[in-house]
């Protein structure tokens, strides 16, 4: 159906191509996309206004590493439905103009999975090493590890941009194209580094995160009463944390998927382009820390307050 050489000389053209040319479907994908992402932003937004009004909860870090979680989604929320807005209108952008907004896009991306690893091991130390975890866990050092987070997330997405540059005409980094990250890594051979970059990645991180949960899980066994209670808990919240990194970790294949769907029909790859997007890229941001923010008793009596507009939040928050 198409040759990797075409589109690295035609981007604009090879997009187009891949858009449908049906503008009730385009409309309707548009507003089913819309219907998913805005109630997300908006809840997204709250859990985050939330936590930057409530001083005890800024205190403790797992409440700081869940509001980094929250806020990379929600830009990423805003990044990626912009980008379908201009899909949808077939609006044009120079290179120089999507480039950095799929790096944003690609950086944000990147922190979930480091951000939802970082939570596992904080309630692995809390659980498992309760002595140590005050002094492990300070407000700086989580600052610091946000840091680290973000710097480590901008790795992928600066090393496309050298391979572009380095790699690509000058024809192909002055054309007007579609922002998708697709123009990022217009060889063959760089999208399978890439890819294969990518999967290792997420394996350290399910690894991470297996061994937490293991151990947990052997803490919660052996504890009792109270103690046996918060490990329980514990054990909970890094179910969760996996299922967050299954559904990473099938984004991370949905390009594979898609460049096999759409040798065979363009209107069946257009069909599983949106769907993937909406389970793998809107649904796994938005309901996982929707999950997380709900059945957490201290931030969700903070998250009514907000949401009623109670003159009174310190009554309703029970401190721990």
């Amino acid at each position: 159906m198409y040759e990797d050489t075409d589109y690295s000389d035609n981007s604009s053209d090879y997009h187009l191509e891949l858009t449908s040319t049906d503008p009730v479907r385009r409309t309707l994908s548009m507003a089913l996309i819309q219907i998913f992402v805005l109630p997300f932003v908006f809840i997204n937004f709250l859990m985050f206004f939330a936590f930057c009004r409530k001083e005890t909860l800024r205190a403790e870090t797992r409440y700081i590493l869940f509001a980094q979680t929250v806020l990379s989604d929600l830009i990423f929320l805003l990044l990626t439905d912009f980008v379908v807005v201009l899909s949808h209108n077939i609006a044009l952008m120079p290179m120089g103009f999507c480039i950095p907004l799929c790096m944003m896009i690609e950086m944000v991306t990147n922190c979930t999975p480091l951000t939802i690893t970082a939570m596992c091991v904080e309630r692995y130390v809390a659980i498992c090493m309760p002595l140590r975890h005050d002094a492990i866990s300070t407000t700086s050092r989580t600052m610091i590890l946000i840091l680290v987070i973000w710097i480590i997330s901008s790795i992928n997405p600066v090393v496309d941009v050298f391979i572009l540059v380095a790699t690509s005409s000058q024809e192909y980094l002055t054309q007007l194209t579609l922002c998708h990250y697709e123009i990022m890594t217009p060889e063959h051979w760089h999208r399978h580094m890439r890819g294969i970059f990518y999967i290792c990645a997420l394996v350290i991180i399910f690894l991470v995160e297996v061994y937490c949960f293991v151990m947990i899980t052997l803490a919660a066994q052996a504890a009792s009463g109270g103690n046996k209670k918060s490990a329980s808990k514990g054990q909970r919240t890094l179910a969760l944390h996996l299922l967050q990194l299954c559904l990473c970790s099938l984004e991370a294949i949905c390009p594979y998927i898609e460049a096999f769907v759409i040798e065979m029909d363009i209107d069946l790859y257009l069909t599983v382009r949106l769907f993937n997007f909406i389970v793998f890229s809107v649904v796994s941001r938005a309901v996982s820390p929707l999950l997380y923010g709900l059945k957490d008793e201290k931030f969700c009596a903070v998250l009514v307050y907000y949401i009623c507009c109670k003159m009174n939040p310190g009554s309703s928050v029970k401190q721990k």
